[in-house]
């Protein structure tokens, strides 16, 4: 596909909101998708190609380019040819909904059945953030949530815990379960070998004291691990 090319001068079925339409938003690109928000592109680009050159501009040097439009400023998209202040505070708005929508955590009381349930009560404290973060997600006896809370907050990529510290508001909050989680600022969510070790001291402090640790869960951006799932640590 050129996409030099106007989009009425594309075929009918290879158009972004055709393809979305009959194919679901997974199957557009970064580009794509930005073409929909953008509408028109400019005289020499569709708004395909627009889309790719506001990627391409922004996230230079970035593994993942879409994370360049993460707390982007209206100046910054608009000193790209082409967008405008409509097109950028399109653009703006359509970031923040969908982080809205991310963040729409379940409410307390909310019984955890699967890990997406916790990843989505965390994600508000835990992603997106500059700063590793570890938070705990207090459970009672049913795995329903009670409250959670942010137990340290790190550099960029190193954050202190100790078993104490966390077990310690876990009882202070009258909680019998719990479910860790923490981010990694880099956007990977590998667990790490200092990850597996605070898991381990985690695990022995839970039985010693009678309070089940269910899970740890690293967030990154936008998406999480369940170290129950990729790890042998509960086995």
């Amino acid at each position: 596909m050129t996409y030099s090319l106007r989009i009425k001068d594309i075929t009918a079925s290879d158009r972004p909101r055709e393809r979305l339409l009959n194919q679901g938003c997974s199957a557009l690109s970064n580009a794509e998708l930005l073409a929909i928000l953008l509408g028109t592109g400019t005289g020499k680009l569709s708004a395909v190609g627009l889309g790719q050159l506001i990627l391409q501009t922004l996230g230079e040097g970035e593994r993942d380019p879409i994370a360049s439009l993460q707390g982007i400023a209206p100046e910054t998209l608009m000193q790209i040819a082409g967008v405008g202040p409509a097109k950028a505070t399109t653009i703006l708005a359509a970031i923040e909904l969908g982080k809205r929508v991310f963040f729409a955590k379940p409410p307390d009381r909310t019984e955890v059945t699967d890990p997406s349930i916790a990843a989505a009560a965390l994600s508000q404290s835990l992603m997106w953030q500059s700063q590793e973060r570890l938070a705990v997600l207090f459970l009672d006896q049913r795995n329903r949530i009670m409250g959670q809370k942010v137990i340290t907050i790190g550099t960029v990529n190193e954050t202190i815990a100790h078993p104490r510290d966390i077990f310690g508001e876990v009882l202070r909050q009258g909680a019998v379960k719990l479910i860790l989680g923490h981010n990694h600022p880099t956007g990977s969510t590998d667990p790490s070998p200092e990850d597996i070790k605070l898991t381990k001291q985690l695990l022995e402090a839970s039985k010693l004291l009678d309070i089940p640790l269910l899970d740890h869960l690293i967030l990154g951006n936008g998406t999480f691990t369940s170290m129950r799932s990729v790890t042998d640590l509960w086995s």
